[in-house]
């Protein structure tokens, strides 16, 4: 019997299963979806759906351009230049204005087109000063302000007003008339006799630079012998450049126990020699209860060699170091009551401008004791205390001796 069942399968009508039956019965499949299926079994799917994705959208973006070309260059291709120049513009319709009433003239103006408004300031385009100008001093004013105001060096204030400041920035005062130089220099009035060599061999400048000043207003034929200039008595000069000492109007160096006399000049507060008495430490104290300005500054450059510090009138002033008075009493130069001290180790201190004296000549006095009081005698513009430090041969800045503030 099995050989039977074996012989009926081998010898099934067709020899062939039902697979191969079933699949000569479809229609033959579509090149496409063969491909397809075969990039899907190599995995490639994926990306055969972002090719497709891309394709379509430049497909896309290419149909809305030529769509939107066509929308705005819809113009006849086929106007020759004839018929373009045949064309006439559209007339503008006539506007009925009415005029305007009376109590409409404020709008005039605003009808007869583009209007301008009027500057008030004009630009005028700066040029450099060459004369000499005249500023009445104001309440408040100081050297340095002045100065700053007109862009030039404080000393060129004091050499520009001997005669009016004599050489002393306390001498400002209100409504005084200073010559402003247009320059930083010095103001010289010609004397009889002088020659331009020595001019400016004074002033430590060429003569050159004196003839060529515009502001001088020389004739340069004039000039061709120096000793002997074509230039009248009486005439000021600008002198660009120029610089001289200053004409000392403080206390002089120097003025010790031991040689009080140097101060005779000074005025009658001078003292005679003093033997022994105390000396001081080296180091210095405050002179008041204040550590801040109420004035100038220390300035060489403006011949102020000291310190102007702040305090009331009748406040305590104080010896910044033990020593002798060697100066007590009124000062002709400016400095009004003042008092000097030497402290016996090359140091000198003075203190001007006092309301009150509390020490006599060749007292010995210590360190931080009270000598007097803040006042504003002598040339002063209010209560403060000048405050100088000496050696035998200068005048130091006392803001690097004294404690910080």
């Amino acid at each position: 019997m099995n050989n039977e069942f074996h012989e009926d399968i081998l010898q099934e009508p067709g020899g062939e299963s039902e697979e191969e039956n079933s699949a000569s019965q479809l229609p033959e499949q579509n090149i496409v979806a063969r491909w397809t299926d075969i990039l899907l079994r190599m995995g490639l799917g994926e990306t055969l759906l972002r090719a497709g994705t891309t394709i379509l959208s430049l497909v896309i973006i290419l149909g809305a351009t030529l769509l939107l070309h066509r929308f705005y260059h819809n113009i006849p291709v086929n106007v020759t230049a004839q018929e373009l120049e045949s064309i006439e513009p559209t007339p503008t319709p006539d506007l009925n204005a009415e005029p305007l009433n009376e109590e409409d003239n404020y709008l005039a103006p605003l009808s007869y087109g583009v209007q301008r408004q009027a500057r008030i300031h004009t630009n005028i385009p700066s040029r450099p000063r060459t004369e000499v100008v005249t500023y009445t001093v104001q309440a408040g004013d100081t050297v340095f302000g002045i100065a700053e105001k007109y862009g030039l060096q404080p000393e060129t204030i004091l050499w520009g007003n001997y005669f009016t400041l004599l050489d002393d920035p306390h001498n400002l005062s209100e409504n005084q008339a200073l010559n402003i130089l247009p320059t930083d220099g010095t103001y010289y009035q010609w004397q009889a006799g002088d020659g331009l060599n020595g001019v400016a061999k004074y002033f430590d400048v060429d003569a050159n630079e004196i003839i060529n000043y515009p502001g001088n207003n020389l004739n340069p034929d004039g000039m061709s012998d120096l000793t002997n200039p074509d230039i009248e008595p009486g005439t000021w000069l600008i002198i660009p450049g120029g610089r001289r000492e200053f004409i000392s109007w403080s206390a002089p160096l120097g003025i010790t126990r031991d040689n009080p006399a140097s101060a005779r000049v000074l005025g009658p507060g001078a003292c005679d020699p003093v033997s022994g008495g105390a000396v001081g430490y080296g180091y210095f104290v405050w002179p008041s209860n204040k550590h801040y300005l109420s004035g100038y500054d220390y300035s060489p450059k403006s011949n102020h060699w000291g310190i102007d510090i702040a305090g009331y009138e009748g406040e305590g002033i104080y010896a910044v170091d033990a020593g002798v008075v060697v100066y007590s009493g009124w000062n002709e130069y400016g400095y009004g009551n003042m008092i000097i001290l030497d402290h016996g180790n090359g140091w000198q201190s003075l203190y001007a401008h006092l309301s009150e004296i509390y020490v006599g000549c060749g007292q010995s006095v210590g360190q931080g004791d009270a000598i007097g009081a803040f006042g504003s005698t002598g040339r002063s513009s209010g209560t403060h205390l000048h405050f100088e430090l000496m050696t035998p041969s200068y005048k130091p800045n006392p803001w690097d001796y004294l404690p910080p503030p």
